[in-house]
């Protein structure tokens, strides 16, 4: 089987995969972690140059405090724990959003986690949290801003390619392949600017039920398809 590249992942239906079962919310993150668990290690075992997690979403610090408060617990829990284990399957970690909304212990966790496996070759794993794609686009619009008004940017320079080197995924392939889990059709504010040819995959499938072999049937979606990026194909 062929995998992209680059696959990007909405990791949706955590709550109501613990509605359905009687849990409380967090029951459904915590089934979420292992989720990601399989499928990290099933897309460095195939190759799989990124991997995009959206987390955490910059709509989602108005969900009730007490959900928002048991996430950033998880987050800086899974930091903690998941960190030697990335090292040691050769995995780097990126994470991308506006970390200023987490506490300073999750903020220096973080960094140590990306510190510490920042020269592994393996897969990276890149985690959107506290991310939005319209965040993504603004902050990288005011970065050039600010250069073009010291000078050292010509606005007729500018172009898709500039404001593109500015998004939080400038350094990583082009997103291959985008999955949302659960059975809502909808981007969610994910990755706007990076996913303008990827190939959408929808599953029915909750977040915490999504394993290798959901992914596998995925990626030979993607396979059957015909990838033109905009081009038409010539008929004869």
């Amino acid at each position: 089987m062929n995998f992209p590249k680059h696959i990007a992942i909405i990791m949706d239906g955590n709550g109501r995969w613990a509605k359905k079962r009687l849990l409380p919310r967090a029951s459904g993150h915590q089934k979420g972690v292992k989720a990601v668990r399989k499928i990290v290690k099933h897309c460095a075992d195939n190759n799989v140059e990124t991997l995009t997690l959206f987390a955490f979403s910059s709509e989602n610090k108005n969900r009730p405090k007490e959900e928002v408060s048991a996430l950033f617990n998880l987050f800086l829990s899974v930091l903690k724990l998941e960190t030697s284990k990335l090292d040691k399957n050769n995995i780097k970690l990126k994470i991308i959003g506006d970390m200023s909304l987490f506490s300073k212990e999750i903020q220096i966790k973080a960094k140590e986690a990306v510190d510490t496996l920042q020269k592994n070759s393996g897969l990276t794993l890149v985690v959107a949290a506290n991310y939005g794609g319209q965040w993504d686009i603004a902050q990288a619009t005011k970065r050039i801003a600010e250069l073009s008004v010291d000078g050292k940017i010509n606005v007729e320079d500018i172009t898709t390619e500039t404001l593109g080197s500015f998004l939080s995924l400038n350094n990583e392939p082009k997103v291959d392949l985008l999955i949302r889990t659960s059975g809502e059709i909808r981007l969610s504010n994910f990755l706007l600017w990076d996913i303008a040819y990827s190939e959408i995959y929808f599953t029915d499938v909750l977040w915490p039920d999504f394993n290798t072999n959901e992914l596998d049937l995925a990626v030979q979606n993607y396979n059957s398809r015909d990838r033109r990026f905009g081009n038409r194909k010539e008929s004869f």
